[in-house]
């Protein structure tokens, strides 16, 4: 008998030896492909942490916080999660539907009465669930927040003048504001804010003690990435675009260190040494497919991945890969990148930071990462694979320029103050500067002529590049309105 638990012993620890082994050689190969895609890719700093099989297996920092100051990223530097954040909302509401404290399906108004949409049957039938599944059917609003200098709240509020793009739950159609709301559900639930209700239920306990729900937290430490943009031809920091006041969509800061262990708890069906922290009822529900996602709603990455379906499920997109469920999420602000992947059947997981605009070097690390597990090596190029697809996957130009056309009016006519319901005022005012482009004190810019009746605007902030902006005069041939990102916004009056 002694003899042959000898034999199993012995046999049991050449065994592990051998997976050691085997594991330490992949990490070696993923190590040297990324320091070889950093190269193509450029971002000034990324940081990594992958799991396998219950163990973080592999964490680590690359290149600058900030270009060209020497300091480096470790697994201790503090980078944004951007829309990552939207599972630990997501496992939040899970939490509470495990205290019976809500449901799924239970209708947002009753949690949250001062919520109007636009169509009262919106209003009336919306619930927990719609709020997470990005399928209410109004489209982007993200200028409310990001081009207004307003609070979470009154975004919210003007979501009652949003005509809807859809009819409740017909399509997909990706909503930020609607994972505010969410989180507004859980404060009203919780009777706490809903950053203290993640600090407590799920950062603590997992021992994350380097994540913060908010940029206002990390905005003073030493240890954190700064935002980067690739501008004519050079890669410049830019301030940080700050997501606070629609927090429960995207305004997380974590470090590499500690978002391995929310990956790792995710590979273990939502259970930390022992401990349920959401029932595996509600667990599974968060990555159920909930809604189909049309094709021209995806990532460009499925023209070389293929998938056959692609859903989106609580906080997570979702897709086939090599006969596998992929549940992943990426998250972006100007300068600021993040993603998140898992096979949960294979016990997968990969985390990315970046602090380079859209460098898209995330996708491709995860998909090695998959390769890597799922084959022992890596077997295809996502790098350079991605590298060439982004770079053809270019936005359109400026629209064709009809050459020698004059303005109906010289532009001092049209100075003054433009008003639109929902995203506030523009002003148009002549200065030193030249002509002036100013959206409710926090969007600038400078306008050139450029055919007829329409003006390019050259923002001050380099991530927003440039847009196109067209007066139409009134019947009286005086200043009417001016046209932006598909928006009217009416004149007022003229600006002194």
């Amino acid at each position: 008998m002694k003899i042959k638990l000898f034999t199993f012993l012995f046999a049991f620890t050449i065994s592990l030896t051998v997976i050691a082994q085997s594991a330490k050689k992949q990490v070696k190969s993923l190590d040297d492909y990324i320091e070889n895609a950093l190269t193509v890719w450029n971002p000034p700093g990324l940081a990594v942490t992958v799991v396998k099989d219950g163990e973080i297996v592999f964490t680590k920092g690359y290149g600058e916080r900030t270009l060209g100051e020497g300091n480096h990223v470790n697994e201790h530097t503090l980078f944004g999660c951007m829309s990552t954040t939207k599972a630990f909302t997501a496992a939040a509401i899970a939490i509470l539907i495990d205290e019976g404290k809500l449901n799924w399906d239970d209708h947002v108004i009753n949690y949250l009465p001062d919520f109007q949409l636009y169509d009262p049957y919106m209003t009336r039938e919306l619930t927990v669930k719609d709020l997470l599944t990005h399928r209410s059917g109004i489209g982007n609003t993200d200028y409310l927040w990001s081009w207004m200098k307003i609070s979470g709240d009154s975004a919210l509020y003007k979501m009652r003048d949003v005509k809807p793009s859809y009819s409740l739950r017909s399509s997909f159609i990706y909503q930020n504001l609607m994972y505010l709301a969410a989180g507004k559900v859980i404060e009203k639930v919780s009777e706490q804010s809903w950053g203290s209700f993640l600090k407590n239920r799920i950062y603590i306990p997992l021992g994350m003690n380097e994540t913060f729900a908010k940029y206002e937290m990390v905005k003073d430490k030493e240890n954190k990435a700064d935002a980067h943009f690739p501008y004519q031809g050079e890669i410049v920091k830019i301030d940080q675009l700050v997501a606070d006041e629609i927090g429960p969509a995207g305004s997380m800061w974590s470090s590499i260190n500690d978002i391995g262990k929310w990956v790792k708890f995710l590979l273990n069906n939502g259970i930390h040494h022992g401990d349920t922290l959401i029932s595996n009822k509600n667990f599974k529900e968060l990555f159920k497919p909930q809604q189909i996602i049309p094709t021209n709603e995806f990532y460009p990455t499925q023209k070389l991945t293929k998938p056959n379906w692609m859903t989106y499920g609580l906080g997570w997109f979702q897709h086939d890969y090599r006969g596998k469920m992929v549940q992943f999420h990426t998250g972006s602000l100007p300068g600021m990148v993040a993603i998140v992947g898992l096979i949960p059947e294979e016990n997968i997981g990969v985390y990315v930071m970046g602090n380079l605009d859209h460098v898209e070097l995330r996708h491709a690390i995860m998909y090695t990462v998959f390769d890597l597990f799922l084959d022992g090596e890596i077997t295809r190029d996502w790098s350079t694979e991605f590298n060439k697809l982004y770079a053809n996957n270019t936005k359109p130009g400026d629209p064709k320029r009809i050459l020698e056309t004059s303005a109906s009016l010289p532009i001092i006519k049209l100075l003054g103050t433009y008003k639109h319901k929902q995203y506030g005022n523009i002003e148009i005012i002549k200065t030193e500067q030249g002509i002036r482009f100013n959206l409710n004190n926090t969007v600038k810019g400078t306008l050139s002529h450029w055919h007829y009746d329409t003006y390019n605007i050259t923002f001050d902030l380099k991530p927003y590049g440039k847009a196109m902006l067209t007066f139409r005069m009134n019947a009286e041939a005086n200043a009417g309105y001016l046209e932006i990102f598909g928006e009217r916004f009416e004149y007022i009056k003229l600006k002194e």
